[in-house]
């Protein structure tokens, strides 16, 4: 039996630093406001790179790292909701920015879940035991569809992109999921900009910039994907005192808290970095991860078991445990 594992991972973020100190220069805030409240002290802002050149430069070092021919890939996943556009596809900018001729490529759209809904898309195209390798990217420049004079969403996100390398292997690594959405709730997190240019558009409920109920938001990471990470350990057999670390969207140090308190584990196993990077959605859970490894809290040698959840607009959320 096929099985699929991740292999290598990396990360890229733009080289300028937005602190908060720099955007009390042109909000209503400060430093002490913004990171009592969310944890973050600055972000990674892009002045001329696209979604998809920060993606393509993680394809690249995902590639370097394996020592593998970009013509050896069969798939290339972008997670995002910010793309260069909607045709072409970013993955399909990144494929071409590869040369990697001989694989498909599409992006996915689930906002802060992204990243694992397409993990688990890519591993079961690699179970299906119809393709050998590809690249899950989580990859976003949220700076372009902020509005940069509303505080309460300007200071909380950033640009940035993270990725792994999907192949086959003899064991199983992916253990188990839970992936789920609630459309009714949609509201509470929106980014209408693609739709902007569209005649059909309403201006009244497609606003030019993304917009946030940030209580309702809070409210639904702390109860709902609580209880479906209890309920995914549970279901699943694993003791909770057997994940090694768990591996949260960084959207708010307060929320990790909250979760770290409500399942009863133990908050020296939630890795935060929201703090250096702000939330970059889809990127949030892949730069991690990378960062994770980089500093060798994670080892990639299969000795250790993995949470990864994302959570946010759709609503979605969903969590992956990974032996890695």
């Amino acid at each position: 039996m096929v099985f699929a594992k991740i292999s290598q991972v990396a990360h890229y973020v733009p080289d300028q630093i937005v602190t908060n100190d720099d955007l009390s220069q042109i909000l209503e805030t400060s430093d002490e406001w913004i990171c009592s409240r969310t944890g973050i002290t600055q972000r990674r802002i892009s002045r001329e790179q696209s979604t998809s050149d920060l993606a393509l430069e993680v394809a690249k070092q995902l590639l370097a790292k394996a020592n593998l021919d970009p013509l050896e890939l069969d798939f290339v996943i972008v997670a995002t909701i910010t793309p260069d556009s909607l045709m072409p596809s970013t993955a399909a900018r990144v494929q071409a920015g590869l040369a990697a001729k001989n694989a498909f490529a599409f992006d996915l759209t689930a906002a802060c879940s992204g990243f694992a809904f397409a993990l688990s898309m890519g591993q079961k195209l690699i179970e299906s035991g119809a393709y050998a390798k590809g690249l899950i990217l989580g990859a976003e420049t949220l700076s372009k569809v902020l509005d940069w004079s509303d505080r309460s969403t300007a200071v909380l996100f950033g640009d940035g992109a993270g990725g792994v390398l999907l192949e086959q292997s003899d064991t199983k690594h992916f253990l188990a999921e839970s992936l789920n959405s609630d459309g009714s709730r949609g509201q509470g997190l929106v980014s209408s900009v693609t739709a902007l240019n569209s005649p059909y558009s309403i201006k009244e409920k497609n606003q030019p910039y993304l917009t946030m109920d940030g209580r309702a938001i809070f409210d639904f990471a702390i109860r709902d994907v609580s209880k479906s990470i209890m309920t995914l350990l549970d279901s699943s057999a694993i003791d909770k005192n057997q994940i090694d670390y768990l591996l949260l969207h960084q959207a708010n140090r307060r929320i990790l808290e909250k979760m770290s308190k409500k399942m009863g584990i133990a908050l020296e196993k939630f890795p935060a970095n929201m703090m250096f990077y702000g939330n970059t959605s889809a990127a949030s859970i892949p730069i991690l991860l990378s960062e994770c490894v980089a500093d060798g809290r994670i080892k990639l040698d299969g000795t250790q078991t993995i949470l990864l959840s994302g959570f946010g607009g759709g609503l979605t959320w969903g969590s992956l445990i990974v032996k890695m």
